[in-house]
């Protein structure tokens, strides 16, 4: 049976729309931009901060462990010097269920949380956050489980043992078609009256998007407060803080495959796919030979869940490879807005620098993402949209990189990339992911750190290929090893933005790791950007 469903992008699109009332008559009466915000902490002017970044993590404990839980008290460690956290996605495993709010959210993260003194108390569609996590949606927070796994594991504990293996916090309920999300960190206006609706944008909708006097310069955007009113507009959206554009986006509606090219291609695939299933079973029959209440087994009981986890996720980009897709397929409005808002940052001369965060890396070297179907097709949309920024702007970023810092988790990594000449407005931009923020941490690829592209002549009749050099790998922080040498390190980052024109971003990679029985943290080596 097929545990994990995952809703078109259509729909994705749709609901999300539905959820914040997108364009609605009174939201537009009002001048409202659904994708901006205001995050007001009385700190909000100053040239010098921190923050953090954090991804990959919901998730509750595993045979007595809880690396998630590790990761949340080393951010805490920071947690007078740092203004924000911005979260990378897959907020909530395995399917963004809301009944694993408590348990993989609430618990883990209380201290930064209003009333978390008492986490058993606060709802998750009713959180307030001290200090603010900013998210985006990952893939995981848009899953959902099939009717059929629904009724047959609600009322029967043994059946839901027996799937397990795969995926053992899949719940009953999966997230409504990223509803759980949206009920948890969206100003969700779908289920207000009018009368209701015209007083909170009234409340929460005070701020305006630009200070200057030129009325068609500005509009109203949402007023997040920390401690009081913590909501996001939008599934995608912008803010400004000390001088810095932040660019949030769902990767989850832009990244779809690109069309396959032949059919060896596609039988190429099916033959892969095969092959999985194959494996799949082999693994799963080692896991019946285990028995969970024996100690010397759950380690390897826990290994052989990881190699599931990870063939299910590489299945799943296969099928969507091979499925049949249409321009319906790709978020092109967001991407739209995406490359307005990059181009109107350009052209304010009070912009220090911009950073970009959303769950799927563009680039990337972790074993079962670096040439994923879906990484190669973000990568393509966000190229397009850089390329047409820069042909609107010119030289007036005078060759600086187009975007400063692109975050993203999706990898159970911490690594860093940058970019060479891709022959793209792409070239030479810092790419941090972290999502190694509690999910099983997963190996680097063998093929080495110097990421290859290839490219293919469609003008040539044999349609001949190549490839060159695109990015390389400069820090990898993953698992290694095997039996008693394997390390599984989790990890996050911290960012101290500097004053200056244009700022200066100093990255220190902090991580977490069970040794000998006990959590060790440690500050890797800063480095800046």
């Amino acid at each position: 049976m097929k545990l994990i469903s995952e809703p078109t992008i259509p729909v994705k699109i749709q609901k999300m729309k539905q959820r914040v009332r997108w364009q609605d008559p009174c939201i537009v009466q009002h001048g409202i931009d659904q994708t901006s915000l205001i995050l007001d902490d009385g700190k909000s002017t100053t040239p010098d901060f921190s923050f953090i970044v954090v991804g990959d993590t919901g998730t509750k404990p595993h045979y007595g462990d809880h690396p998630q839980r590790q990761v949340a008290k080393m951010m805490l460690n920071h947690l007078d010097d740092c203004r924000f956290v911005l979260h990378t996605g897959d907020v909530v495993y395995m399917v963004g269920s809301s009944e694993y709010y408590p348990s993989n959210f609430i618990e883990p993260y209380r201290e930064f949380l209003l009333g978390g003194e008492n986490p058993q108390s606060i709802n998750y569609d009713k959180m307030v956050f001290k200090l603010p996590i900013l998210p985006v949606l990952g893939n995981h927070d848009y899953y959902d489980v099939p009717l059929l796994y629904r009724f047959i594991t609600g009322p029967t504990l043994h059946l839901r043992k027996m799937f397990s293996y795969k995926d053992i916090e899949i719940g009953w309920h999966g997230s409504n078609q990223g509803d759980a999300f949206a009920r948890a960190f969206l100003d969700y206006l779908g289920s207000m009256s009018p009368v209701q609706l015209e007083n909170h944008l009234r409340s929460h909708y005070t701020d305006y998007t630009s200070k200057n006097n030129n009325q068609n310069d500005r509009s109203l955007c949402l007023h997040y407060q920390p401690g009081k009113f913590t909501r996001l507009p939008n599934r995608y959206y912008t803010f400004n803080y000390g001088g810095i554009d932040f660019f949030a986006l769902d990767s989850n509606t832009f990244n779809t495959p690109l069309p396959l090219v032949s059919n060896a291609d596609r039988m190429e695939l099916q033959k892969r796919c095969h092959q999985i299933d194959q494996e799949e079973l082999q693994l799963l029959k080692q896991c019946d030979q285990l028995n969970p209440d024996k100690l010397e087994d759950l380690q390897q009981l826990s290994d052989l869940s990881a190699k599931l986890d990870q063939l299910n996720e590489v299945k799943l980009d296969l099928e969507k490879q091979l499925a049949l897709h249409t321009n319906e397929d790709t978020d092109f409005e967001q991407l739209t807005w995406f490359k307005e808002k990059l181009i109107a940052s350009w052209r304010n001369k009070e912009v220090r620098g911009r950073i970009l965060f959303l769950h799927h890396p563009p680039y990337v070297t972790e074993g079962s993402k670096w040439k994923q179907g879906q990484t190669l097709a973000v990568r393509h949309r966000l190229r397009e949209v850089l390329d047409d920024v820069q042909k609107s702007l010119g030289k007036i970023n005078q060759n600086r990189p187009l975007v400063d810092i692109v975050f993203s988790g999706h990898a159970h990594c911490l690594e860093y990339l940058k970019t060479v000449d891709t022959g793209h407005a792409d070239s030479f931009i810092n790419y941090i992911i972290s999502g190694g923020g509690g999910r099983r941490p997963r190996r680097q690829r063998v093929e080495g750190k110097e990421l290859m592209e290839e490219f293919r002549d469609m003008t040539d009749v044999s349609i001949n290929t190549s490839s060159r050099k695109v990015a390389d790998s400069l820090l990898y922080v993953g698992r290694t090893g095997e039996g008693s040498s394997r390390k599984k390190p989790y990890s996050c980052v911290k960012i101290d933005v500097k004053s200056g024109f244009p700022a200066k971003f100093i990255i220190t990679p902090l991580v977490t790791e069970l040794i000998e029985g006990k959590w060790c943290e440690k500050e890797l080596e800063s480095f800046t950007i």
